[in-house]
């Protein structure tokens, strides 16, 4: 009796250890194929043209935590550069120019004083150029719309949300304020959560002639860029420029008469640029930690 026991024992060891191992297998492999659908899954949400590099954290900040947050920041007053400034004439005039050849830069949108945009940026972390372009944007709406209230860290919290200010696609926004890498997204093709819209500008301005695209900084959709698109300097449109980009979200955002420092409003315009409580959500938490680190 006790040599079968042990005989038995000895049979069941062998049957035990290549159960652990399968087990073992299957378990790896079960963890493969779910890694591989998360992966999958992820390239499959974003298609960045020419990007080589990973995706940058331009502009990440620590945010507030969601549920504390009731309404929009304070609008925030933006310090205006000087008109005819050392900084603007040193772009009106070449440097060798002598006194009696130097004019007063015709009048021009107002901008943000460069003083003021390196400190902010310093302690928000968002890049000057970006910061530019939503800064300059806030200046112009002031003047033009000023019962909107549109503050620029509002502009800040979209354009990390939608392109990490310019830098998704793996470039930067470059000194002209158009972005070295166009950022488009992928086909709003009614898969990956999109909703489906076909082409609307004959691939002119996302190179996608059977579906439209999110293009630029601010990633507008050709047909809402066609109507809203704007430029401070009175030239062309071009999405993939902050400075329009973001003049452009602006007015949008602002348009049907919002005042944008009420929650109600500020949370109405947000839903007009994506129908999502948690890209809302979002965007409030990065526009109050760039409002409270400037």
């Amino acid at each position: 009796m006790g040599d079968s026991a042990t005989g038995a024992r000895r049979r069941r060891g062998p049957t035990i250890a290549v159960c652990i191992t399968l087990a073992v297998c299957l378990l790896v492999t079960a963890g493969v194929v779910v890694l591989v659908g998360k992966v999958s899954s992820a390239l499959n949400t974003w298609e960045a043209p020419g990007a080589a590099a990973e995706e940058p954290s331009a502009g990440a900040i620590a945010t507030p935590p969601h549920d504390e947050l009731t309404g929009p920041p304070e609008h925030h007053d933006v310090v205006a550069r000087e008109e005819g400034s050392e900084a603007d004439t040193a772009e009106e005039e070449p440097l060798d120019a002598g006194a009696d050849e130097r004019t007063r830069p015709e009048s021009g949108p107002p901008r943000p004083d460069e003083a003021w945009l390196d400190e902010v940026a310093e302690g928000t972390g968002i890049p000057v150029r970006a910061l530019e372009g939503y800064a300059g944007a806030q200046l112009i709406l002031d003047e033009e719309l000023p019962t909107c209230g549109l503050s620029w860290p509002t502009l800040a919290g979209i354009g990390y949300v939608e392109s990490r200010h310019g830098t998704y696609a793996g470039g930067e926004i470059g000194p002209d304020g158009t972005t070295t890498v166009d950022v488009i997204g992928i086909p709003l093709n009614g898969q990956n959560n999109t909703q489906a819209i076909p082409d609307t500008d004959g691939g002119e301005l996302d190179g996608d002639t059977e579906w439209d695209r999110a293009i630029g900084p601010m990633q507008f959709i050709p047909s809402t860029w066609a109507r809203w698109g704007d430029s401070p300097s009175g030239d062309t449109p071009d999405p993939h420029n902050i400075d329009d980009a973001a003049l452009s979200a602006g007015r949008y955002l602002c348009a049907d008469g919002r005042d944008l420092t009420t929650a109600n409003d500020w949370e109405r315009a947000i839903l007009t640029y994506n129908r999502s409580g948690t890209y809302v959500a979002d965007v409030l938490a990065y526009a109050h930690a760039y409002a409270d680190a400037s």
